[in-house]
């Protein structure tokens, strides 16, 4: 088995899924030719990293990611940080010819992401962003379905993710675990965050989209900055609803936001199909619903799959538990790392590789960019 030493940058809410699924990816994948070893964790507080670094194993730390990036002992690189480091974490290990896994979204604008996609192609070094809800296997399934046309025409594709932890007035923007309210580290606010999740999703089953038409709000106009104390304009978009065009001649509409009381992480997708339709819950993620047109009239009705048998006709499910035992969220995460390890080991790309999380970074542009003219705008 070939070690593959892995260098994190950020130990936070990311960190600690990508680094679960590095310990637990062999354990599920025997057959991986390629080992992860969890050598050093960075960040710019010593104290925490080294707490971080003792609770999950790593072997070291550091506390300056460019220190990281030049040492010979590290394979790859994976990007935990706020978005607007990406670009240049990502550049530079690609310039020391280093492997890379970077968090969504891919950068802050489509110009940073093409400076990353040229420079990993460049330097040709393997890459992935983390889409982690790709390897949900119900959406996995959804996938596989479609492509094999048990949907027929695509007509419709429907998608929302709907939180609530923004609606206080007093939460302030900002600084250490609130820099997502921050449009100078994030970029934006929903569209980014959780819209480009919803979107990476719609690319990678229904194809590319055309053109869009955005609606953004920002419902709190003011909050105190974390790390200044001062009162400060919100740039962000707290909440987002988009229109589209699919190049397949299918309708899309898109909802995100941070302001829908009771929803902790609700993120649901629904697609017509002219001989059947699908739909999926985050909530319920190993069930994937599904409607067929050719059953018989009085038996027609949705059905609820559950995905969990292992005989390896559902996806990843031959991997974990008997028939009716589930898996959740965290196995999203050992499943990307499985399959980057065995990218490596068959010599392919890892989707959604840079180019392709580049695609939803120019979908998510549009979108912004719509919604502040008030037009349509194509992608």
């Amino acid at each position: 088995m070939k070690p593959l030493n892995i260098g994190l940058i950020g130990y936070g809410f990311m960190g600690r899924t990508h680094t679960n699924g590095y310990k637990r990816a062999n354990d599920f994948f025997p057959e991986l030719e390629y080992r992860p070893v969890l050598k050093a964790v960075c960040g710019r507080n010593a104290q925490k990293v080294q707490e971080f670094a003792d609770q999950w194993q790593y072997e070291s730390i550091e506390t300056d990611w460019k220190a990281l990036i030049k040492r010979d002992d590290i394979d790859a690189i994976d990007i935990c940080t706020p978005n607007n480091s990406h670009a240049e974490i990502a550049i530079a290990a690609a310039e020391a010819g280093k492997m890379i896994l970077c968090e969504k979204p891919l950068a802050l604008n489509p110009e940073e992401g093409e400076r990353m996609c040229a420079a990993v192609e460049k330097a040709g070094v393997a890459n992935t962003v983390w889409y982690n809800y790709r390897r949900v296997p119900a959406v996995t399934m959804a996938k596989q379905l479609i492509d094999e046309g048990v949907l027929g025409k695509i007509y419709h594709y429907r998608a929302n993710f709907l939180q609530d932890w923004t609606i206080s007035e007093d939460l302030p923007q900002g600084g250490a675990a609130l820099w997502r309210l921050d449009a100078a580290a994030a970029g934006s606010g929903v569209t980014g965050d959780l819209l480009a999740h919803c979107i990476d999703t719609a690319l990678w089953l229904n194809g590319s989209i055309t053109d869009v038409s955005a609606m953004t709000e920002t419902f709190i106009k003011e909050r105190v900055h974390q790390d200044t104390g001062e009162k400060q304009a919100v740039t962000i978009d707290d909440a987002c609803s988009f229109m589209c065009h699919f190049d397949n001649g299918s309708l899309g509409l898109f909802e995100s936001t941070r302001y829908a009381r009771g929803h902790k992480a609700l993120y649901t997708l629904e697609i017509n199909g002219a001989d059947a339709s699908i739909r999926w819950d985050l909530h319920d993620l190993h069930r994937l619903e599904f409607f067929s047109n050719a059953d018989e009239g009085r038996l027609r009705g949705w059905r609820s799959i559950h995905v969990s048998d292992h005989s390896g006709d559902q996806p990843y499910m031959d991997k974990w538990w008997v028939p009716g035992l589930q898996i959740g969220y965290e196995h999203t995460f050992v499943h990307q790392v499985a399959d980057f390890l065995k990218s490596l080991q068959e010599g392919k790309p890892c989707n959604p590789t840079f180019r392709d999380a580049l695609e939803t970074q120019e979908v998510c542009e549009a979108v912004l960019s719509s919604a502040k003219e008030r037009a349509w705008k194509n992608v």
